[in-house]
């Protein structure tokens, strides 16, 4: 094909080709199917995406008691977050 390339140079520029080419046959399929793909509301009504928040009295090793001290710095830190 290219007569400064070698044999092996030649192949993995074939398989770097049809690799490239399925990745973008698959990704156009993927997206294709997700544009036109409209699932009924309904649909996710037994399964909530995100799970239940859990109660701190759950389970002991869930909940620590702060210091008025360690509160105070937390309050402090809290403060210097930007809120942009």
């Amino acid at each position: 094909m290219f007569p400064s390339v070698s044999l092996a140079q030649e192949i993995g520029l074939a398989v770097l080709l049809v690799a490239a080419i399925v990745w973008v046959v698959g990704l156009g399929h993927m997206l294709r199917g997700s544009r036109f793909h409209h699932p009924e509301p309904a649909a996710h009504e037994g399964l909530p995406m995100i799970p239940a928040q859990r109660s701190s009295a759950s389970h002991p090793m869930e909940s620590v008691e702060l210091t008025e001290a360690e509160k105070q710095a937390f309050a402090g830190l809290i403060r210097t977050i930007p809120l942009h």
